[in-house]
């Protein structure tokens, strides 16, 4: 394999990992808020409800910033586009300074669609020409999340992370405030992974299966604990949500607004023809046969 075309794989999956890790931290599995309700009733029911309402609505256009430490390549990556959940699909694209190029000759902004546990790339021209004509770069999320310590399952939506936020024991209320025009409820509260391990004997929101699931996959990942913000609008809608997150590496920082819940997700996967698959590459590359 060349150098362009490794520096070119490289960076494509450097990509893809942060775009997967966004995603993950956009879900997750939690329970209902036993604790929370303990020490704000209001707040407990106001984000149950907007849980509910989140999970039906099935879809919504999504724009999305991700911030990183140095030790993960520092920046921030943007993503805009519309997204559907159970099971995820997505339609997105993404730039930012968080975006490692260098050398690869990738463009700076970059689609990315996500459907059936696959996602793809589109590497542009730069990418096309040395892959035989093929542009699109496909990455499968489980494997690359396993390869990357655990990145969690990728089959998230927004409802999920809202059910986390309601086993914090310090979940409340924020007052009001206006955000993208609307008038919201501000609610906030952060939860510890060992708090989280703590109230497996709450009713939950969600299956015991993957509630297990997101806990070992934090546990792996050396996650500290979740400081989640959420703003609801008057119709039980979220508006916003931010999560951060403390890891061995440093704080990761994720932003999201919501608008046109339901709005259709159409996506269609690019023809084999012009797609090759990531982790086939680099499996060629161990054996060192792939020419580039």
């Amino acid at each position: 394999m060349s150098v362009v075309v490794r520096r070119t794989v490289g960076a494509v999956a450097g990509t893809a990992l942060l775009c997967a890790g966004a995603v993950a931290c956009g879900g997750g599995s939690g329970a209902s808020g036993t604790k929370a309700a303990s020490g704000d009733a209001r707040a407990a029911r106001a984000v149950t409800a907007a849980y509910q309402k989140t999970a039906k609505a099935g879809s919504a256009k999504v724009a999305m910033t991700m911030r990183t430490p140095s030790a993960l390549g520092g920046g921030s990556v943007r993503l805009s586009g519309t997204m559907g959940w159970n099971p995820t699909v997505m339609d997105m694209t993404m730039k930012g300074s968080g975006i490692d190029t260098r050398g690869a000759d990738l463009p700076g902004t970059m689609r990315m669609i996500m459907r059936d546990g696959a996602m793809y790339v589109d590497g542009g021209a730069a990418a096309a020409e040395k892959t035989d004509g093929k542009r699109w770069m496909k990455l499968d999320l489980a494997g690359l999340g396993a390869q990357a310590g655990g990145l969690g399952s990728m089959d998230q939506d927004p409802a999920r992370q809202i059910a986390v936020l309601l086993d914090s024991p310090n979940l409340k209320h924020l007052g009001s405030a206006t955000v993208d025009g609307e008038r919201t409820e501000h609610y906030k509260g952060t939860l510890t992974v060992e708090e989280m391990m703590k109230s497996n004997d709450a009713p939950k929101v969600l299956g015991a299966d993957e509630r297990a699931r997101l806990l070992k996959n934090v546990e792996k990942a050396g996650i500290k604990d979740y400081d989640t913000e959420l703003w609801v609008n008057k119709d039980d809608l979220p508006v916003r949500m931010d999560v951060t997150m403390d890891s061995p590496q440093g704080r990761v920082q994720v932003s999201e607004t919501f608008s046109d819940y339901g709005a259709p997700v159409r996506v269609d996967v690019p023809p084999a023809g012009q797609t090759y698959d990531l982790m086939d590459s680099f499996a060629k590359l161990g054996k060192g046969t792939l020419q580039g």
